[in-house]
């Protein structure tokens, strides 16, 4: 059954070179530009967060320090919904929360946070992707539209998402062209003994979002979590800087989940410190998954397989770059 569209073939062509080259050093490029890590893309690519609530995870506040500290350029924010956060006004609140104590703090090139309404998508009774009813939802048309102005051939949009998928997904659903200009970073799911599975966390929020994703995109399975209570324990808070962004970091630390898994900051830190991925796997999706699924397909491991696995992280170097920003006056310097 063939479920790729002629452009998606040859984005995920050049992807699965990519992919396959990353072991020599002479050849791991994604068009001219070598990677700073295991990932095709790094530092330079711009970047577009995808997630639900804002108070669970330390993926906003890594994704606006490194903005502003030699990181990628964040291009987007969009907010959804989901099981553990099912209310969209209360998740865009806390973002703009976040964007707000940023501001103030003096850090810059922050875009405003955009609601996106939108089910998870519903698998058609023919189950062909392309088949599938869209949401056209607001997060959608962010990611067509930023990776038509923001993308080049060899430094695609990356999208990183902490949520579902259904947002990347229905990008697809209205403009098939979007996946040669994004590449997708998700942090999901878990390793098991044959690649992995996309299950909890955030897998299992939209399993037919996630069949599409794998089956079209360029596609970056992050599954190696760390204890993000250890990014701002209570013994440090009285470290943090005396501005509002500080400020709200205290005010937050407390709701951080102590679940590993919960860490949705590794898509953003996978892509924005290349030190932090020390294990990457080829893999291939299994198959289309059937009506009813509870979690996306498995990820298998397969040497020539067009999508890659995070299993093993450096979680020292992320923590430390975070504090390390943090307390750098020059991180809130007008740039």
């Amino acid at each position: 059954m063939n479920v790729r569209a002629s452009g998606g073939r040859s984005a995920r062509a050049a992807w699965a070179l990519a992919v396959l080259t990353l072991g020599c050093s002479e050849t791991r490029n994604l068009g001219s530009s070598v990677p700073h890590g295991l990932l095709p893309v790094d530092e330079r690519n711009p970047i577009l967060l995808a997630n639900d609530g804002a108070y669970d995870n330390w993926q906003g506040e890594y994704a606006v320090l490194l903005a502003n500290g030699g990181g990628p350029e964040l291009a987007g924010i969009i907010v959804n919904t989901s099981g553990p956060w099912p209310n969209l006004d209360t998740n865009i609140a806390g973002w703009r929360g976040l964007v707000a104590a940023a501001r103030a703090s003096g850090l810059r090139n922050i875009p405003d946070p955009i609601a996106s309404t939108g089910p998870p998508l519903t698998r058609p009774a023919s189950g062909q992707i392309d088949d599938t009813t869209p949401n056209r939802s607001e997060g959608a048309h962010l990611i067509v539209n930023a990776s038509a102005s923001l993308s080049l051939p060899y430094r695609p949009l990356v999208v990183v998402t902490g949520g579902r998928l259904t947002d990347v997904a229905d990008a697809y659903l209205i403009d098939r062209t979007v996946t040669e200009r994004v590449v997708v970073v998700s942090s999901v799911g878990s390793t098991t003994d044959t690649g992995a599975a996309m299950g909890p966390p955030n897998g299992e929020m939209d399993p037919w979002a996630d069949a599409i994703v794998t089956g079209h995109f360029r596609f970056v399975q992050v599954s190696a979590f760390y204890d993000q209570t250890n990014d701002v324990p209570t013994a440090s808070l009285a470290k943090l800087p005396a501005n509002p962004f500080g400020d709200w970091i205290a005010a937050k630390q407390p709701s951080i989940f102590s679940l590993a898994q919960a860490a949705d900051q590794v898509g953003v830190v996978a892509v924005g410190i290349p030190s932090f991925v020390t294990g990457v796997q080829s893999v291939s999706s299994a198959a289309l998954i059937g009506a009813g699924a509870s979690a996306g397909p498995d990820l298998v491991a397969n040497p020539a397989g067009p999508l890659l696995l995070v299993t093993q992280n450096a979680s020292a170097d992320a923590t430390g770059r975070f504090w390390k920003l943090l307390l750098d006056p020059t991180t809130y310097q007008a740039h």
